[in-house]
């Protein structure tokens, strides 16, 4: 039966409030892991992150998909998931301790452009011109975005940003070639936990007592980071990726706000404007993509 244009209207308005609050959600996450971050090194702040989310994924998982499709899965891809989130997470969480939420957002907005850049030589995907030449303007609003008159430029924090979006955007290649076969609550629940044991074995030796004053911190980046990896989920069910994942550039609205109410900071105008480069660009890809896929299948 074919669906009608309200239900699809109904479903398009759901997947956009679902993705609105996902990012709403890991934003309140980074926040927390900001929080962390001056008082313990990079690493244990992204072992917490898996540790404190596995048990409410583990639920998750388990109440909505059968126990066979969790463990019958290729763990070789799973584990070189595993390891470029650890990587994507103590390096983001770098970046965190160094710059203002906003900034850091900003830098990693990157990794739409990198995910395209990658396709071709990993995926053998087709990168036609009009991509590439997206692809460099996004490049120069990140240029533009690490103040290149100011100590932003080539600062360590920067480039941590960066490394992180180059490990998400490396991980999100590994999800195309995953979802062929594996289910998503295998992927969510076995990143999850290769994050805080591998994570956490890495970050033994340095290891610091948690303090009691950061628990709550440590509760709202494991709340907050599994319920919006569940709202995520089902904003790309319900909705096509190509409409719903420019919303994912609300989390720089959200770092202004967080950055100002919690830390008393602001953007500089380098960062406003790298940003919209970068998000301008991000969304032509987007769209591009679209249009080019529904040309293939009408």
């Amino acid at each position: 039966m074919p669906v009608s244009a309200h239900h699809r209207r109904n479903n398009y308005g759901r997947a956009i409030l679902a993705m609105v609050a996902a990012v709403g959600l890991f934003s309140f996450m980074d926040a927390g892991m900001k929080w962390l971050a001056p008082h313990y090194p990079p690493m244990q702040v992204a072992a917490l992150r898996g540790l404190a989310s596995a048990p409410l994924v583990f639920l998750w998982a388990i109440v909505t998909a059968p126990p066979v499709s969790l463990v019958r899965i290729r763990w070789s891809m799973h584990l070189l998931r595993g390891v470029l989130s650890i990587f994507m997470l103590a390096t983001f969480a770098y970046a965190l301790k160094r710059l203002p939420m906003a900034d850091a957002y900003t830098l990693f907005f990157v990794a739409p452009l990198l995910i395209t850049a990658l396709s071709a030589p990993l995926l053998g995907e087709k990168v036609g011109a009009m991509r590439w030449i997206a692809i460099g303007v996004g490049l120069i609003g990140v240029i533009v975005a690490m103040r290149p008159t100011g100590e932003g430029w080539m600062s360590l924090g920067s480039l941590a940003a960066i490394g992180s979006a180059l490990g998400y955007s490396l991980s999100a290649i590994t999800v195309r070639t995953l979802g062929k076969t594996d289910s998503t609550q295998s992927m969510v629940l076995w990143m999850t936990v290769m994050v805080g044991l591998g994570a956490g074995a890495l970050a033994w030796p340095e290891w610091k007592p948690i303090a009691n004053e950061h628990w709550p911190a440590i509760a709202v980046v494991g709340v907050a980071g599994a319920i919006a990896q569940y709202a995520v989920t089902i904003a790309f069910k319900l909705g096509e990726a190509s409409a719903i994942a420019p919303f994912e550039y609300t989390a720089l609205a959200w770092g202004v706000l967080l950055d100002w109410l919690l830390w008393q900071t602001l953007p500089d105008r380098y960062v406003f404007i790298g940003a919209g480069i970068i998000v301008a660009s991000g969304i032509y890809l987007i769209r591009h993509e679209r249009v080019h896929a529904e040309a293939e299948h009408p």
